[in-house]
């Protein structure tokens, strides 16, 4: 089978490109996206990821950066791929591009599918407090992360402080695992497991409000909410909170009593262990 793998990085690329061959299929062709939105402004750092992807990339694969929709129908049927095999991509894909291939496109997801459809599932689940998250492939549709599930693994436990790298290397493991059969049903044309509409929920990007710390919330709110932004910005960022009378960004929290500044919350003290002077820049 011919397939075209969608990846956010040269390692999500190696990742599928293995997995791939491994289970018997080619890949053909690399489609990456260099902005969020089609026809948006690059992503700071792009070109860097750009560069390692192109250094990585195997003989006889080509590089596919389209800047907008309107053509990826054209460029994948072109390669007269049998499936298109995505794990981080930004952008839906219109329903052109997935009857572009013989047999349509399947999607990791990093959560235990219906709950947490969207771009943020990991953050979402650290914010609310979840133990765990999973990993889920499925069909891709006209809807975000909504068609039938091939395979699906939890398991993947979330500590107190998350470290992205080593909670991504768990996540590699899983697709390790999951992909191979989650091809093997693709290609007898298994339409997968239905997802359960009403269990269903949504991991958009966070509202603007949530870079702030609100002390009148309660403290395991304020606590998750320095983790989850913590774990999306990789340990170099936090919420911005008013302290003493001093602006702080605050990078790690306690629930327990711990060396620090002790804050009150809505139901009792939280203790800041790491935080910085908010820039000028960030006022």
């Amino acid at each position: 089978m011919r397939v075209i793998p969608i990846s956010y990085s040269a390692q999500g690329f190696a990742l599928l490109h293995r997995v791939c061959e491994r289970a018997g299929h080619t890949p053909v062709a690399y489609l990456h996206a260099r902005s969020l939105r089609p026809g948006g402004p690059t992503r700071q750092g792009a070109g860097d990821v750009v560069g390692e992807i192109v250094d990585a990339l195997p003989d006889g694969v080509d590089l596919l950066i389209p800047g907008r929709k309107g053509m990826l129908p054209h460029i994948v049927a072109g390669y007269r791929a049998d499936l298109v095999v995505c794990y981080g991509f930004p952008w839906r894909l219109p329903s052109t591009v997935l009857r572009a291939t013989a047999l349509g496109a399947i999607n990791v997801h990093t959560s235990m599918l219906p709950k947490y459809r969207g771009p943020l599932p990991v953050n979402w689940a650290i914010r609310n407090g979840d133990k765990e998250i999973g990993v889920s492939i499925h069909w891709m549709d006209s809807a975000f992360d909504s068609g039938g599930i091939l395979a699906q693994e939890a398991g993947i436990v979330l500590g107190d402080d998350v470290v992205p790298r080593l909670l991504w290397e768990e996540v590699d493991r899983s697709i390790e695992r999951l992909l191979p059969v989650a091809l093997s049903q693709a290609v007898t044309g298994f339409p997968g497991t239905p997802q359960e509409e009403g269990a269903a929920t949504y991991a958009g990007w966070m509202e603007p409000e949530f870079s702030e710390i609100d002390w009148s919330a309660p403290r395991i709110d304020v606590h998750n909410q320095v983790r989850a932004i913590r774990f999306g910005s990789s340990g170099r960022s936090g919420p911005v909170a008013g302290v003493a009378g001093h602006r702080l960004r605050v990078l790690r929290t306690s629930l327990r009593p711990a060396e620090g500044v002790e804050v009150m919350c809505a139901d009792g003290p939280l203790w800041i262990t790491e935080s910085a002077p908010v820039a000028d820049s960030d006022s």
